[in-house]
C-alpha cells in the first residue's frame, strides 16, 4: 500500500519548472568559450604537424613538414632534393 500512497502524491505535487539553461547546467564554464576553441586548435594543429613530422621522409626537413601542414608548401618543398 505504500506504493499506493506514493504514487499518490507524485501526482498531487505540481511539476517542477525546468531549467532555461544549455543541457540544465547548474554553473557556467569555467573558461571563455572563445579561448577554449582557440586552444583546442592550437592543440590539434600541433597534433597533426608531430603526425605529418612522424611520417615523414628522411630527406624532408622539419621546415619542410612545417610548410605542408600549414598549407604553404610548393612542389619544391615536397619533392626530394638531389
Amino acid at each position: 500500500m505504500a506504493g499506493a500512497q506514493n504514487n499518490q502524491s507524485m501526482k498531487d505535487s505540481p511539476p517542477r519548472p525546468h531549467s532555461t539553461d544549455v543541457l540544465h547546467q547548474r554553473k557556467k564554464a569555467p573558461f571563455c568559450p572563445m579561448r577554449m576553441a582557440i586552444g583546442g586548435f592550437a592543440a590539434i594543429s600541433v597534433l597533426g604537424y608531430f603526425v605529418l613530422y612522424a611520417n615523414k621522409k628522411p630527406e624532408a626537413s622539419a621546415l619542410d613538414v612545417a610548410k605542408v601542414s600549414s598549407g604553404v608548401a610548393r612542389p619544391d618543398n615536397t619533392h626530394p632534393r638531389n
